[in-house]
């Protein structure tokens, strides 16, 4: 659902768009009974009624709702009015880190210090069973302060090792992946640059291949 400032959502005022990709659209929004600034995502309208990707829309809000880590957008709820569905998330101020490379490598001590965050937020994710699987700088907002947030867990998924920790339509019943609509083994999800050898297989991925994204985004800090 295409958003234009000054129409709403739910009790959300639309003030102008954030960002597109083919996960979703995000649009900075007014909260009319808190007050406060949020960031609303929605599905691009061609993908607005496809049940595969409002399914994957959700359980993003399950894996969110499931972290809780200074270095990881915060979500805040869902929205749905009429046939309209957005997830109301952390407003994060500042560039994303693919931004911050369009201008140079990053000096050694500022990029440990972006790579600590990510790896921290990535720790989390990992111990609650949560794979990102598009771990890259475009996911990555580095605040005018120095915090770092990850983004965008519209690829995550449950990993089979840890398949009790997040309630969802993708977590496996069993050790033993189990394959669902979603995340169906010999399907590619992901940004090339960053993908593990066996993401890009289409195999079944864990938390090694997050590690692969992480190194490959750190790599590119230190050399630009």
């Amino acid at each position: 659902m295409a958003l234009t400032p000054g129409s709403r959502l739910g009790s959300y005022q639309i003030t102008g768009p954030l960002g597109a990709g083919g996960m979703g659209e995000v649009y900075r929004a007014r909260d009319s009974k808190l007050g406060r600034e949020v960031a609303i995502k929605v599905l691009p309208d061609a993908f607005a009624k496809d049940i595969g990707r409002l399914t994957r829309f959700r359980r993003e809000a399950q894996f969110l709702a499931t972290l809780n880590h200074p270095n990881i957008a915060a979500i805040y709820g869902i929205e749905e009015s009429g046939d309209s569905l957005g997830l109301v998330l952390e407003l994060i101020e500042g560039e994303d880190l693919g931004a911050r490379l369009r201008r140079g490598a990053i000096p050694v001590a500022e990029a440990m210090g972006i790579a600590r965050q990510i790896a921290l937020a990535l720790g989390e994710a990992h111990d609650k069973g949560i794979v990102h699987r598009d771990l890259k700088p475009a996911n990555v907002k580095v605040t005018p302060d120095g915090k770092v947030k990850v983004l965008d867990f519209g690829l995550a998924r449950a990993c089979a090792a840890n398949p009790d920790l997040v309630p969802s339509a993708d977590a496996p019943s069993s050790a033993t992946t189990q394959a669902s609509p979603l995340t169906e083994e010999g399907l590619v999800h992901g940004t090339p640059a960053y993908m593990s050898p066996e993401q890009a297989r289409g195999a079944v991925v864990d938390q090694r291949s997050d590690v692969w994204a992480f190194g490959c985004v750190l790599f590119e800090m230190l050399t630009g």
